[in-house]
């Protein structure tokens, strides 16, 4: 009951798709998409090809080449495939166009929620939603008699009996080169506000530094090189027997059992991401992945672009893939590789407060958390370094005076 629950509320934030059983028409318009790399990307290009004349280029650098490619004239990509805040300087650069009319002609089968509005308008399809939380090696776990942490707190009361025991050789693996995530996720799991009513920066405060203090904590625990550790790095940690937990992307889940690049199928297990303290809410955002179409390409285009993106996202697809991702397609139901996803819904954790001036506070907490983490500045100087950096940028964007 609380697994349908949590599941209903994922879908309540963005959600749902469509049914084919083939391409249902054969394209004719060279078609070029850019996307991600990972799993849940592969299967939904693959769907796309079978229409034919669909060039997929999956690259885990694809924000700055999108925003690029999405400039030129004409664009070099027809479609973009990304998650949830990358909309926000497409938008704000006139890059993307609605989707109202396509979704008019060939969206039957999408559901209301899934349709991302702005201002009213359909600018973006949701396929899947993700979320990041913890993965651990339950039979190290157990044999050390270490129950599955919850909190951050108990988590750094278990690493050095984790680390005496030789297992692996650090306890901890994460996300940190995009550490600016990583504070957002843990200042919200604090209970911190980014912004006043008049979006003016409210981050130099006690649940700032706890933040900031909690991430460096972590990172006592894991590869010195963690400030060039992705998302791939922390999986093939996971994966090569390297650490014992970590923060990841639901999406990554399936990818420890694949026994091709898997040395620990069946040992690793997911569950809800970790709240800073007892009491408080999980330190992850909830985020969805979708597709989105230049505006600089021809109506033409777009119509084609639209229809081969709709096989893209259908039922057999996701059925085909069911554990690549969190799907919202009809016919899709939940496996064992959604469970820390929806268990990190279920306690509370929040969707990503995206928006335009979000997006010049992330890139604020970007230039500056990497100087705190190795060390070059204490906290204090930190968030106001933020802060400064912040408002010279919103100051210029005309958000505040």
């Amino acid at each position: 009951m609380i697994k349908k629950r949590a599941l209903a509320a994922l879908a309540a934030v963005f959600v749902g798709t469509a049914a084919h059983a083939e391409c249902a028409f054969e394209n004719e318009i060279e078609i070029r998409m850019l996307s991600a790399s990972f799993p849940a990307w592969v299967g939904v290009t693959d769907a796309m090809k079978e229409c034919g004349n669909v060039e997929a280029e999956l690259n885990n650098e694809f924000l700055e080449k999108m925003q690029e490619g999405f400039a030129a004239f004409p664009p070099l990509y027809h479609i973009g495939g990304l998650y949830g805040t990358a909309i926000v300087p497409l938008m704000d650069a006139n890059l993307i166009r609605p989707l109202d009319d396509l979704v008019e002609k060939y969206g039957q089968n999408l559901n209301t929620n899934q349709l991302i509005k702005v201002d009213g308008k359909t600018m973006a399809i949701a396929m899947m939603v993700n979320a990041q939380h913890l993965m651990y090696r339950e039979d190290i776990l157990d044999e050390l008699g270490i129950p599955v942490p919850s909190t951050y707190v108990e988590l750094f009361d278990a690493a050095e009996k984790i680390q005496a025991s030789g297992k692996v050789d650090y306890v901890f693996g994460g996300n940190f080169r995009t550490a600016w995530l990583e504070f957002v996720n843990m200042y919200l799991g604090y209970g911190g506000s980014f912004f006043d009513a008049e979006w003016k920066p409210t981050i130099n405060n006690e649940q700032g530094v706890a933040s900031l203090e909690t991430l460096k904590r972590l990172t006592k625990h894991m590869d010195p090189e963690f400030l060039a550790s992705d998302t791939t790095y922390t999986a093939q940690q996971l994966q090569k027997r390297k650490i014992a937990m970590a923060t990841l992307w639901a999406s990554r889940a399936q990818a420890m059992d694949d026994p091709d690049e898997s040395e620990v199928v069946g040992l690793v297990k997911p569950a809800s991401a970790l709240a800073p303290e007892a009491g408080m809410i999980p330190a992850a955002t909830l985020w969805w992945d979708g597709i989105v179409i230049a505006s600089g390409i021809s109506d033409e285009e777009a119509d084609a672009a639209f229809r081969v993106a709709m096989e893209g996202l259908d039922t057999e697809m996701a059925l085909a893939n069911p554990g690549a991702a969190i799907w919202l397609i009809k016919g899709y139901e939940p496996g064992k590789y959604a469970d820390g996803a929806i268990a990190t819904v279920a306690n509370g954790a929040r969707p990503y407060p995206a928006s335009s001036q979000m997006g010049l506070m992330q890139s604020a907490i970007a230039g500056n958390i990497f100087d705190y983490l190795r060390g070059e500045k204490d906290a204090p100087t930190a968030l106001a370094d933020m802060e400064s950096d912040y408002i010279v940028s919103a100051r210029e964007a005309g958000f505040i005076n």
